[in-house]
């Protein structure tokens, strides 16, 4: 039988001994035994080592071998509410790193971008609960950091939503494997409603309004009272407000929402973007009095 590294990381060496009572009541072998991940046979061995050596579960689990460190991660996240899920698990796209891979390096930078984000703008105010996530030109990562910027503040507690708000090329719906046949364009047109809000059942506290069908006037849509009285309603109920935009080379659509909004954050792509576009795009953003809370440069 291989045995893993006697260091075992200190995560590890958590285990229900370590929790409040109420977080006590699936232990981490319970836990690993209802995903499929360890035998009941494979856990009474656990438990003699545990007992024989002193050691935490998780640590006798991985020096045995019968289960690995993002098994674990993923019963300490199950123990700790906080909700990711294994490869292969679901339908969404593993694009969603924070889904996927909420200990890599790029989530951490993920989590460090949202700490300055709550610092700087999710105040608590109503008027600061919604925030566009824009770029000069397609293929910089908008959706890509507006989805998993998403994931990782549901992750902190936060009642989230997430507006697709690109309505000419929309992509959360399929990051997310939704229908879109009703969503945001349908709202504004006055042939849907707020019901086509959907919950992320893998994510406590996440939700997703995708773009809908795509309209021939979406820059009108978005210029209506309509988004936002849409907005002002969504701020009472959520904590945070993602909204995905299109590209400013697509039109004028990301302006309209950041200003409506209140806030936008730019995304620049590294050896991509121009640095001349990503400064107009500030310009033009601060001009229409919306606030520009930072700059994001996507290396991933």
């Amino acid at each position: 039988m291989t045995t893993a590294p006697a260091n075992v990381p200190s995560f590890l060496r958590k285990d229900a001994h370590d929790l409040p009572p109420a977080a006590r009541e699936r232990s981490i072998g319970a836990i690993l035994i209802d995903a499929g991940k360890l035998t009941p046979e494979g856990a009474e061995q656990i438990l003699r080592m545990q007992k024989e050596q002193g050691l935490r579960f998780g640590e006798a689990a991985v020096r045995l071998g019968l289960v690995s460190e993002a098994d674990i991660r993923f019963a300490l996240s199950r123990q700790f509410d906080y909700s990711y899920l294994l490869p292969g698990d679901g339908k969404v796209s593993e694009e969603l790193i924070a889904a996927f891979n909420p200990f890599s390096p790029q989530v951490e930078a993920l989590r460090a971008l949202r700490s300055q984000l709550m610092l700087r703008w999710f105040t608590g105010e109503p008027e600061n609960k919604a925030l566009a996530i824009v770029s000069p030109g397609r293929g910089e990562g908008r959706s890509y950091l507006a989805a998993n910027l998403a994931i990782v503040f549901s992750q902190l507690g936060e009642h989230t939503l997430l507006i697709d708000a690109d309505m000419r090329n929309p992509r959360q719906h399929r990051l997310f494997s939704l229908a879109n046949k009703s969503g945001l364009s349908s709202i504004l047109a006055g042939r849907g409603e707020a019901g086509a809000v959907e919950r992320i059942p893998a994510f406590q506290d996440l939700s997703i309004l995708p773009a809908g069908a795509t309209p021939p006037n979406p820059q009108e849509l978005l210029g209506r009272p309509m988004f936002a009285s849409l907005l002002g309603e969504f701020a009472n109920e959520f904590d945070v407000i993602i909204v995905d935009t299109p590209a400013l080379e697509c039109g004028a659509d990301a302006q309209t929402i950041a200003v409506r909004a209140g806030a936008g954050v730019l995304v620049a792509r590294k050896h991509h973007s121009a640095l001349g576009a990503l400064q107009q795009l500030a310009a033009d953003l601060r001009h229409a009095t919306a606030n520009v809370v930072g700059v994001v440069l996507n290396d991933f």
